[in-house]
């Protein structure tokens, strides 16, 4: 009891003597004002109208402006034509140097009368691109005035070939002859190969189908200026870009049909001859279609040329030039392997033959261009493999089926795996 009373008497005085404090709270409230941005985009959408000129490709080589024929190239089927007289004159002991020597750098002495009044020659347009002019030209003109001045004297003779010995070597069971030099060299057979390469691949690829050759005249063919003449016609309805291109066409097709890719008929299948040569090609499955390839690229391209399509007309140009090349690889290879095997056999007037036949193919190999632009082997490159091929005082004589098979390898890595 007493306990509870004292306690009573402490919170008494603690409450009577204590100061009575007011706490007051204020509490402050404050409004953030949040402002969002809101981005309206408003698409417009413009209908952009393009125009694409789209030309349609004619089925055949034919072209023509106001109802006259745009396209000729007598010029090219004429070299053509020489090309041919030159290979038979090139075996023919009866010729003499002056003589061959007329209608290969004046166009003139030829059995086809029409030849020698046409103006052109051959040697004028062989190897004439600045790819190798200065080492392969003079070329001819050394075989012109070894098989005039060497070879034939020793055929008249009856001189029978050998390694070191000009004259004339019959396969022993009469198969085939040859009229070589003291290295084995057909030169007929060199002579005409090497015009393949030369002269046609060359001005085709190298030339007539050149962007240099074909831009040069641009500004002309965009102001339809017209230079040539159709021999049919009096008035001149012909660019100079389109005439380019017909050259190169005719540089191919020059002794056949202007209308359809391949050979024309008969008699003009001769071996000199750049097309003779795809035919067989097309022909052997190493590259079926290959000769409609090739049409079809001088149609598209000088199509191209009349609708000033320039990039279309560089698209088939490159075309051209690649497809034509394999002509060169292809045969190149195949008559080095073909060598081989006919030394293997013991044939060797086929060997020589053939071997011939390699040396040509194989100079032209500096005019192609394949997919890059560029050739299959430089001149240097081509240079040291024929001077391979020719090396010692009985050149092809001295070679082994082992050298040419190594050979015909080193060929098939240049052109890209092409084989025969």
């Amino acid at each position: 009891m007493k306990t509870n009373l004292f306690k009573y008497l402490i919170l008494l005085i603690l409450f009577t003597n204590c100061t009575e404090t007011e706490t007051i709270t204020e509490i402050e409230y404050i409004d953030r004002i949040v402002t969002e941005t809101v981005t309206e985009i408003e698409t417009i959408t413009e209908t952009l109208t393009v125009t694409n000129t789209v030309y349609v490709l004619p089925e055949e080589y034919s072209f023509t402006r106001n109802g006259i024929s745009t396209v000729y190239y007598t010029g090219q089927s004429a070299r053509v034509a020489m090309a041919s007289e030159l290979k038979s004159a090139m075996n023919d002991n009866s010729y003499t140097k002056e003589q061959i020597d007329n209608m290969f750098a004046s166009g003139t002495g030829f059995n086809d009368s029409s030849l020698d009044a046409s103006g052109k020659n051959v040697r004028g347009k062989t190897a004439s691109s600045p790819v190798a002019a200065s080492t392969v030209r003079p070329l001819f003109d050394g075989w012109i005035e070894e098989f005039t001045t060497v070879v034939a004297p020793a055929v008249a003779a009856g001189t029978i070939a050998s390694s070191g010995v000009a004259g004339l070597y019959s396969e022993a069971d009469g198969s085939r002859d040859v009229k070589v030099t003291a290295k084995g060299f057909e030169l007929n057979q060199v002579f005409s190969k090497g015009l393949i390469g030369a002269l046609q691949v060359d001005q085709i690829v190298n030339n007539y189908l050149s962007f240099s050759k074909l831009d040069g005249a641009r500004e002309d063919n965009d102001a339809d200026v017209y230079a040539y003449t159709h021999p049919d016609a009096t008035e001149a309805y012909i660019t100079k870009m389109e005439h380019y291109w017909d050259e190169g066409f005719g540089y191919l097709q020059g002794l056949d049909s202007q209308f359809k890719s391949g050979l024309g008929t008969a008699p003009n299948r001769d071996t000199a001859n750049l097309n003779y040569y795809l035919n067989k090609i097309n022909g052997q499955d190493n590259e079926a279609g290959i000769n409609d390839k090739i049409y079809n690229a001088f149609i598209a391209g000088r199509a191209a040329i009349v609708n000033k399509d320039y990039d279309e007309r560089d698209k088939q140009a490159a075309i051209v030039s690649e497809e034509l090349s394999k002509v060169i690889g292809y045969k190149a290879h195949y008559y080095l392997v073909g060598g081989a095997e006919d030394i293997v056999d013991g044939k060797w007037a086929s060997a020589l033959h053939a071997l011939s036949e390699a040396y040509g193919f194989i100079l032209g190999l500096q005019f192609t261009k394949d997919s890059s632009g560029d050739p299959y082997m430089t001149n240097a490159e081509v240079n040291d493999l024929l001077a391979r091929l020719s090396a010692g005082d009985g050149g092809f004589w001295d070679r082994t089926a082992e050298e040419l098979t190594e050979m015909a390898a080193e060929v098939a890595t240049a052109t890209g795996g092409l084989t025969n």
